[in-house]
């Protein structure tokens, strides 16, 4: 049987690295930030403040769901990464069965702020914009929950926890 693998997903500055990794201590299991699997191009493309389209994401995506297939055929784990459309999250879930989504929701005006206190990261606060423009909260049907990324991290934790014992989840 698959392990459980939970996707903290959301727009940059939302807190999706600091929350999955804490989930991933609080679950013992490895965290992987999904940013560490991005083509370089990738990188140097959103560096020089151009935003992904789909063509750029689908290596990336597919290095994703081998990870997570990996992951759940193991102990389970935790990634990051921002999964803003349906379809995109449609193509991790599909990588295993027990795959589950914890979004980070904010406003803009906060992201841009917490974006441009982050020193030495790739992705510039110009950028925050064009993921709003494709983002697509999680919808019904969907394996997840909706948290405000404002709230503490132990408030964030304790509920997500709460939403898998609800759904009957069993953690790694």
């Amino acid at each position: 049987m698959d392990a459980l693998v939970v996707i903290v997903i959301g727009v940059s500055g939302s807190g999706k690295s600091t929350v999955g990794r804490a989930l991933a201590d609080t679950l013992e299991v490895p965290f992987l930030d999904g940013d560490e699997l991005h083509p370089e191009a990738n990188i140097a493309k959103m560096g020089s403040g151009r935003p992904l389209d789909d063509e750029d994401r689908l290596p990336w995506l597919a290095a994703l769901a081998m990870r997570i297939g990996a992951m759940a055929a193991a102990e389970g784990g935790v990634i990051a990464c921002s999964a803003l459309k349906r379809g995109y999250r449609d193509a991790l879930a599909s990588a295993a069965p027990t795959v589950r989504f914890l979004q980070l929701a904010l406003d803009p005006e906060v992201a841009r702020a917490r974006v441009a206190d982050r020193p030495g990261h790739f992705m510039p606060a110009s950028l925050v914009e064009s993921q709003f423009c494709e983002y697509e909260p999680l919808q019904r049907g969907e394996p997840g929950i909706t948290l405000d990324a404002t709230r503490e991290l132990e408030v964030k934790l304790a509920a997500f926890r709460a939403h898998l014992a609800a759904d009957g989840e069993r953690e790694p």
